[in-house]
């Protein structure tokens, strides 16, 4: 059976919003009335509001090879919890797969519904599909096609939670995977042998981060000092190739 003659699946949205972030409420109210899906709100947890024992039960330093370079942020923490929480929702449901949208995403109006549509026509139950907000990332094989939107199989998973569709298998891996983390969630993700899922991935950008709009992140700290953002960017440059060379190494 073909991407067009597969049978419609069950899929729901889940909106990722932090109650505290006022700004994006009316954001979030525009994602409800615009997604083509029924819609839930998750209700991001506050990393800021962590104990030190629900943290403890989480994250570990240093879990797995290549190391992270950082320590992760209580923010980071709050936001890889919170999309535990989407996955969860998707199993608990009973979908075939979940749509996981952050609230500082704006979809793109003419490429949004097609990218949608193929991704919902293409998704197995074990596949997580991107919808990245970035032209350069995410460039693979082929998969599928309708006019000029692609899905592809990455062969290097870009960076970034924006949206996704999620199958039901796939959140359960990612649970599974992830009942203890060590980086952030769009790291983790990038680790593709953590998980038996298959990565697929919109070409090109369907959706734009408008977070700037609504206040800034609440997941970075606003600025840091010069000394700082040099240090991480080394450490960064040098994560990225470690990251490339286990991947290379695992193929």
């Amino acid at each position: 059976m073909s991407a067009t003659d597969a049978a419609p699946i069950r899929a729901e949205a889940f909106i990722i919003h932090l109650a505290r972030a006022e700004a994006r409420k009316p954001q979030v109210e525009r994602l409800a009335a615009t997604l083509p899906l029924p819609i839930n709100v998750i209700n991001a947890v506050d990393g800021l509001a962590l104990g030190d024992r629900e943290i403890e039960a989480a994250y570990r330093l240093h879990l797995y090879r290549p190391r992270y370079p950082f320590a992760l942020r209580k923010a980071e923490i709050g936001c890889f919890l919170s999309h535990r929480k989407a996955w969860q929702a998707i199993i608990d449901r009973g979908l075939d797969a979940g749509l996981i949208v952050e609230d500082d995403v704006e979809p793109d109006e003419e490429l949004f519904g097609p990218a949608l549509e193929l991704a919902m026509k293409t998704i197995r139950p074990g596949d997580y599909i991107r919808f990245p907000d970035r032209s350069h990332t995410d460039s693979g094989a082929e998969v599928a096609k309708t006019g000029g939107v692609l899905l592809v199989e990455p062969t290097h998973v870009g960076l970034g939670m924006q949206l996704q569709l999620v199958g039901r298998e796939a959140a359960a891996e990612l649970l599974k995977a992830t009942e203890t983390f060590d980086r952030p969630v769009d790291t983790t993700i990038q680790m593709r042998w953590l998980a038996k899922i298959r990565i697929l991935a919109v070409r090109p950008p369907a959706v734009r981060q408008i977070g700037h709009l609504l206040g800034g992140t609440v997941v970075q700290k606003k600025s840091k000092p010069l000394s700082e953002v040099l240090s991480r960017e080394v450490k960064r440059a040098w994560y990225r190739l470690a990251l490339r060379i286990a991947a290379f190494g695992r193929r």
